[in-house]
């Protein structure tokens, strides 16, 4: 049952670091796929090239083709959605906020900048090397992931439910697949929403230029079907904070979907909320924005809210965390700017 149950693939993006190279100093202009043949043992040009058609050859950080000439310090790296290797999973004692825990499963509390699972170069310091460390024998997700049962970002903060048991994950990954579960996120994004709630249909899938993005599609060729709803919880002038739960869970969902309706998350590097996005061209607005940016150098977003029924005990149980100090301290100063300079909502 359990191999057909597809793992919850909640708001991270995986690809695995294959290869990174720094040019030298006395680097000539080269296309980037004879630099890579010159670079990578057994590669053919062929497979380089082909990797640069999938946006998978990256430059200082952003996707090139194969006809990029290669410069001096240039920082080549190949991404792909396979992992490099089979990496065993080594235990850490890194420490877990457990919210609960019994026999057959625990609820833990994520703090921001803990990367889930090994993956994307992180194959070290992950939750699931902590997992490893603190308990035996967790069962195996579809995905050879021990305990894991779904996740977030490495820079969302938030709960968390891990199974112990083989039982457990199968439950568990059900309700999960038949949206019985609840999800509900806190979130700070640009702009004034204007609805006070709503709802996001679309279809997820990888950007077609920027493999490290997803993207929002019509066409249910072109990913997977996803749907959240939002909730205003709070008017802040150029920044509005609201809850978001999830119907179902897809790579970077919220992230996603509230950019696809205007309202990028505040300070989200990789979808552009670290610009500003709203607001004045006061030289005193982009200072104080810039602040936020430190207090918060994240996303913002807080899974506060997941809900399941117990595997065994059959009880609907539902856990809450509060927003973690970073974020709060950002949001307290959106409501003071705003309370203080009343700007005109955008």
């Amino acid at each position: 049952m359990q191999e057909n149950i597809e793992f919850q693939d909640e708001l991270e993006g995986d690809l695995y670091e294959h290869y990174k190279f720094e040019a030298s100093k006395g680097q000539a202009p080269l296309r980037v796929d004879k630099f890579l043949m010159n670079l990578v043992e057994n590669a053919t040009r062929n497979k380089i090239q082909q990797a640069a058609t999938n946006g998978n050859i990256f430059v200082n950080e952003i996707p090139v083709k194969s006809n990029y000439k290669v410069k001096a310090f240039d920082v080549v790296r190949v991404l792909m959605e396979q992992p490099p290797f089979e990496n065993k999973i080594l235990p850490e004692n890194i420490p877990l906020d457990i919210v609960y825990e019994d026999d057959t499963l625990l609820v833990i509390n994520k703090k921001p900048g803990l990367v889930v699972h090994p993956g994307h170069g992180n194959y070290t310091g992950t939750l699931v090397n902590a997992l490893a460390y603190h308990f035996e024998n967790l069962p195996l997700n579809s995905s050879e992931r021990p305990g894991l049962v779904h996740r977030i970002d490495k820079d969302t903060s938030g709960l968390l439910v891990i199974a112990k048991t083989e039982w457990a994950m199968s439950e568990l990954q059900r309700q999960f697949a038949e949206k019985t579960t609840e999800r509900e996120y806190v979130a700070l994004v640009w702009g004034n929403v204007t609805e006070e709630e709503g709802t996001v249909e679309t279809y997820i899938g990888r950007h077609v230029k920027n493999r490290m993005q997803m993207a929002a599609y019509e066409d249910e060729a072109d990913g997977k079907y996803a749907v959240t709803h939002y909730k205003v919880l709070e008017r802040l002038g150029y920044v509005t904070l609201v809850s978001c739960r999830l119907e179902t869970g897809r790579t970077h969902q919220i992230r996603v979907h509230m950019k696809h309706i205007g309202h990028t998350l505040f300070n989200d590097e990789r979808y552009g909320g670290h610009l500003i996005l709203k607001g004045t061209t006061f030289t005193k607005y982009k200072q104080f924005v810039e602040n936020c940016f430190q207090i918060l150098p994240r996303q913002a977003l807080h899974a506060q809210t997941l809900g399941f029924e117990h595997p065994i005990t059959k009880e609907f149980m539902r856990f809450s965390s509060d927003i973690p100090t970073d974020m709060m301290q950002c949001i307290d100063k959106w409501r003071n700017y705003s309370t203080a300079n009343q700007p005109e909502v955008e």
